[in-house]
């Protein structure tokens, strides 16, 4: 797989929470001639897999994700760090101590799960 995406509503409030939250920083974007659409993609400098998020500029009210039942799993170094920092930011929105991960979720409600190293 090369990327998955995320087509979010306001960019820069999203680009903020994925480097904050899980280190992702800017790897390339690209830009509608006519600013129709910005794409940018995010990685963590580890693998080839990149997170693409889309802003459409004629977008002004939230994405309707249904019953949101999809996620992103991430892998993290220091489980309880990540934990601390998420809870801090007050993202974790769900949490499963039976099978020891929980989950974040961004600006625009999508969630990603976070495993500790095993």
């Amino acid at each position: 797989m090369i990327h998955t995406n995320l087509t979010v509503l306001n960019l820069e409030k999203s680009m903020a929470f994925y480097e904050k939250a899980l280190g992702l920083k800017e790897v390339h974007r690209k830009t509608a001639p006519d600013g129709a659409y910005i794409l940018v993609f995010l990685g963590d400098g580890r693998g080839g897999h990149e997170l693409e998020l889309t802003w459409l500029a004629d977008r002004t009210t939230p994405y309707d994700l249904g019953d949101n039942e999809i996620h992103i799993g991430f892998r993290v170094d220091d489980y309880d760090a990540a934990h601390q920092m998420h809870q801090e930011m007050g993202c974790i929105c769900f949490e499963n101590p039976g099978l020891g991960v929980y989950f974040i979720h961004d600006p625009d409600d999508y969630w990603m799960e976070i495993i500790p190293k095993r």
